[in-house]
């Protein structure tokens, strides 16, 4: 075998020094409960304040001054940034809650946002386009973080919908009040036109022009695009959400609990599919399609209670606590006892410095794969002998119960 550099070995240690370091410190502040959906959700709101105070104030110098007869004097190339605007405001709520649906509408915004402010050449924004350049991309760096389908969702997206709507219908209104017959020149008239037409109940005198036409026509259209969007996205997630709930009453027993989104908790969840046993796979995050089967799935923080609980872990055969860092998988054990229950205890560990505290937990089983690989690999090159009570006792810390126990 090659030397190893000791400078190498160097830095690799300080590496791992520095890693565990972080996972301390990314436990300690408890970062994947408010990381990076919270400072997201503020950098949105932000850019959409930012498109409004550039629009009302340094346009006009003042926001609420002699409102809203000084709307009439904004270009109406302005327009589509008070809409974005208003609406990342809006969604910057649904990123809080990590909805799937506001993310998705963030980042078309801030896509808009930096592709109309490069074709329009507005330079006097540039600082904006950049902001909104490196704000897209984190957005989609944090694809896996936003995977959430709610009612609560769907509802944010229908009000911004109608909300957006109703300021195209009132400043457009406005805009082109002296085309209508009778013309509409205050905000109370122009707020009926919109409420009117958008719901298609009736509409407001006549439109003389074609542009006013036109208007018109755009306004039911969207109206009706709004109202069918807003059904589709409010009915979704309650049809979702009750056939959830009629899944969850139905309580499992006799199962076996894998955690982790490691290769061996993806493994041992495939080899127990295979052999027909009911298993549900507790993940942080949203897996790819088709990892695992979606009526699996628990997504959440597998060492709190609530989820334990919300697999039957009280009524599991056993929980394998299969994560990449030990000291998570000992805190599972430890949540897994605190119910009581009768489910077994498997804990895998990934650095052998950890078995003697990881024992400390008393889990009915450890499983130490890499330690294994290792060990067995040094024996088979030096001709020694191989037997299953030499790997149950020198690799396992093993509870005999957990495979004569009938399902």
């Amino acid at each position: 075998m090659p030397d190893i550099n000791p400078a190498e070995e160097q830095h690799a240690s300080r590496w791992a020094r520095f890693l565990a370091t972080a996972r301390r410190i990314e436990h300690f502040f408890r970062v994947r409960r408010w990381f990076p959906h919270i400072p997201l959700a503020i950098a949105v709101a932000f850019s959409g304040a930012v498109l409004l105070w550039s629009v009302f104030v340094v346009q006009r110098g003042t926001l609420f001054a002699d409102f809203p007869r000084h709307i009439l004097d904004l270009r109406p190339s302005s327009m589509p940034f008070v809409l974005i605007g208003v609406a990342m405001l809006v969604m910057s709520v649904g990123l809080l809650f990590r909805s799937r649906l506001a993310w998705i509408v963030a980042i078309l915004l801030s896509a808009f946002t930096v592709l109309s402010a490069v074709v329009t050449a507005h330079r006097h924004h540039g600082e904006l386009v950049t902001y909104d350049a490196i704000l897209l991309i984190a957005l989609l760096l944090a694809y896996r973080k936003f995977n959430r389908s709610s009612l609560a969702a769907g509802t944010l997206f229908a009000l911004t919908s109608l909300l957006l709507l109703l300021i195209y219908g009132v400043f457009g209104s406005l805009y082109l009040g002296q085309q209508f017959t009778p013309p509409i020149t205050d905000i109370e008239m122009a707020f009926y036109f919109a409420i009117v037409t958008m719901t298609t109940m009736g509409y407001y005198g006549n439109p003389l022009t074609p542009e006013a036409r036109l208007f018109t026509v755009s306004v039911i259209i969207l109206g009706i695009a709004v109202f069918a969007t807003s059904l589709t996205t409010i009915v979704g997630p309650v049809i979702a959400h009750l056939t959830t709930r009629k899944g969850r009453n139905m309580r499992h027993s006799g199962h076996f609990i894998v955690i982790g989104a490691t290769p061996l908790a993806f493994n041992t969840y495939n080899e127990l599919k295979k052999r027909n046993q009911d298993v549900v796979l507790i993940l942080p995050s949203e897996p790819e399609p088709g990892v695992a089967d979606p009526s699996d799935v628990i997504v959440g923080e597998a060492a709190t209670l609530e989820i334990l609980r919300k697999a039957d872990a009280d009524q599991a055969r056993a929980v394998l606590a299969m994560r990449a860092d030990d000291s998570e998988n000992a805190f599972i054990a430890l949540a897994v006892k605190e119910l009581k229950g009768r489910a077994k205890t498997v804990v895998a560990i990934n650095d052998s410095k950890h078995m003697d505290r990881v024992k400390l937990v008393q889990p009915d089983m450890i499983i130490a794969p890499e330690v294994l690989g290792g060990e067995l690999l040094a024996m088979i090159l030096n001709n020694e002998p191989i037997t299953t009570e030499f790997l149950m006792h020198r690799f396992l810390h093993y509870d005999r119960t957990l495979s004569d126990r009938s399902t």
